[in-house]
């Protein structure tokens, strides 16, 4: 496979001030990495279900497009590479998970990933991954003197290893304001407000690895994150999940209103960024 073209990374290169982040949304697993695992559901259970469909309107607008199709327990390229753990003293899962959400191994004993394993990995998928999305804002920043990463993301509604009761629908993650202008902040607030779903910004999720890293409003780069729980646009069991009921089924109808919800935001962060060229 080549790192400088590999067949698990695509770019839509659009030219408007909006960039989408996938960074989650893969479930390929290279058959290298299969024997060690405990089983492939598990290793793709905590994989953002669906989200790359749900978002699929967003080349639409103009934005440019980077996914990974590669799962996150091969290597997660939403962590720190240094290891650095996004939220000290909080459970969470790390460059190359060895545990699901849940806690669960994934992993059969002496099977996890060494540290020339991790270190492989991260030239592999990672490196070329942050590779392509920061020369894609370099790119953009040509032509705008400012624009809009959104990273999209999702988790399951109940997880009581990561956070107690049930996670709000929309889960908007700024750095504690650090990544984007308080503006902008404010109109994806007040759009996800209007849908009539719960909400909150920088509660148990305030942006990843790429929010922190890319988010520069001083230097014209807003990032934000929106972390959707699942059942704000697809059929979520409560509580646990297995194999024979996760994941649902992707459902047009069931994610109409959020959808709709997500367009109006995305069409907000154009809007915000094209306001800031204009002046």
């Amino acid at each position: 496979m080549s790192v400088r073209d590999p067949a698990w990374l695509t770019v839509v290169a659009g030219q408007a001030p909006l960039i989408v982040s996938l960074p989650h949304t893969g479930t390929e697993i290279p058959e290298t990495f299969l024997d060690g695992l405990v089983s492939p559901w598990l290793a793709r259970k905590d994989a953002d279900w669906w989200i790359d469909r749900l978002y699929d309107f967003a080349a639409g607008l103009g934005a440019t497009v980077v996914r990974t199709a590669i799962s996150r327990t091969v290597i997660d390229v939403n962590r720190d590479p240094s290891g650095q753990s996004l939220y000290p003293g909080q459970a969470t899962t790390g460059l190359c998970p060895t545990e699901t959400f849940d806690g669960e191994p994934l992993y059969r004993p002496g099977a996890e990933p060494a540290a020339a394993d991790i270190a492989e990995r991260r030239r592999i998928y990672f490196d070329p991954y942050h590779a392509t999305l920061a020369p894609e804002i370099a790119r953009l920043r040509r032509y705008h003197p400012a624009l809009v990463l959104y990273d999209c993301h999702s988790i399951r509604s109940v997880i009581p290893r990561l956070f107690p009761g049930t996670l709000p629908v929309f889960n908007i993650g700024t750095d504690d304001g650090r990544s984007c202008d308080p503006g902008l902040a404010a109109q994806v607030e007040a759009l996800c407000d209007a849908s009539g779903s719960s909400r909150v910004t920088n509660g148990r999720f305030k942006g990843g690895y790429i929010t922190r890293a890319y988010g520069r409003p001083a230097e014209g780069v807003h990032a934000v994150q929106m972390e959707l729980a699942c059942r704000g646009y697809m059929h979520e069991p409560p509580g646990p999940v297995d194999p024979a009921e996760w994941p649902g089924a992707y459902d047009s109808a069931h994610t109409s209103g959020t959808r709709a919800t997500l367009v109006r935001v995305l069409e907000a962060c154009l809007a915000f960024a094209r306001d800031r060229t204009s002046r």
